[in-house]
């Protein structure tokens, strides 16, 4: 009578993930047989995989400390237990999830990874074409690859998640850096703009200018994009949005570091920038914004 296999607490991401591997019940249970045969092996398979690893240049940067290693050995062992044993239920996707986390945590790069996941698929693939599991070692085999692809998919989805988390916010953080709004005289504000407007971008700079303003009644601000790397339709239709909203609150806005190239493209792309007040330095832009609250810049000529 064939043994029935059951799948424990499955949830939909669970499901999911056996059925894009095309995991059957007939997979867990050869891999199950094959796990019972192989439990005793393991030991000796660890040896083999850390004696490859201690010949990549990674092994030093993780895993020099022997009392690590030691730590590192056991979680591997259990690893493989789990993997030949376990059904794949919640707990168990996140398990393989955690180790994901532990991966982005130390910053293992992917590279080894997945080189130690080629290494650990030949070593095995050759021990179970060895094996008895009821004279079935090529469907053992196409079980093992599946299974592993599906642990595979799920350490790498939460490596690259976090990655992600942690990437989006350093750009969080440097767009705050890069957006700093600063008074420079009663009444007039200035913010240079460095790199590349997004839609993102300018409602955080349209939000840290009127916030400013609110604070320090700010009657000019002066914007300056000579560092902006490119300006287009898109960019323009940005910068025409954070002057209208500067001047709902009674601020008016100066575009400073319009080049001949910004100009002409400006003019080729049809723009309409009549309601804006442009620069081509952000000296002129200066001047210009203290005339507006009142005050004139007088160049001292030493005398000799």
């Amino acid at each position: 009578m064939k043994e029935e296999i059951e799948f424990e607490d499955i949830t939909n991401e669970s499901e999911n993930l056996i059925q894009a591997h095309d995991i059957t019940e007939e997979d867990i249970l050869l891999i199950k047989n094959a796990g019972e045969e192989l439990v005793d092996e393991l030991p000796k398979l660890l040896d083999s995989f850390y004696a490859w690893l201690k010949t990549t240049p990674e092994f030093e940067i993780f895993f020099s400390d022997p009392g690590l290693l030691k730590e590192v050995v056991k979680l591997q062992q259990k690893y493989w237990m789990d993997f030949f044993t376990r059904p794949i239920d919640n707990d168990y996707i996140e398990s393989r999830k955690r180790i994901g986390m532990a991966h982005a945590r130390i910053g293992l790069s992917l590279t080894i990874f997945f080189a130690g996941v080629s290494k650990f698929h030949s070593t095995f693939s050759e021990i179970i074409q060895k094996l008895k599991t009821k004279n079935k070692p090529f469907e053992t085999l196409i079980a093992f690859t599946r299974r592993l692809h599906l642990d595979t998919t799920i350490i790498v989805d939460t490596f690259n998640t976090l990655t992600n988390e942690k990437i989006a916010d350093q750009n969080r953080a440097l767009m705050e850096m890069s957006t700093p709004v600063t008074a420079i005289w009663d009444g007039i504000l200035m913010l240079p703009i460095v790199g590349v407007m997004d839609s993102k971008r300018t409602q955080d700079i349209m939000d840290s200018i009127l916030y400013k303003i609110s604070q320090t009644q700010a009657v000019v601000t002066v914007i300056d994009i000579s560092g902006v790397a490119v300006v287009d339709t898109a960019v323009a239709n940005h910068l025409i949005k954070i002057t209208k909203a500067t001047k709902l609150m009674g601020c008016e806005t100066i575009i400073s570091g319009i080049s001949p190239e910004i100009s002409r493209t400006i003019v080729e792309l049809g723009i309409d920038v009549g309601s804006i007040i442009t620069t081509s330095t952000l000296r002129h832009a200066l001047r210009t914004a203290l005339k507006k609250v009142g005050l004139s810049v007088k160049e001292n000529v030493p005398k000799y």
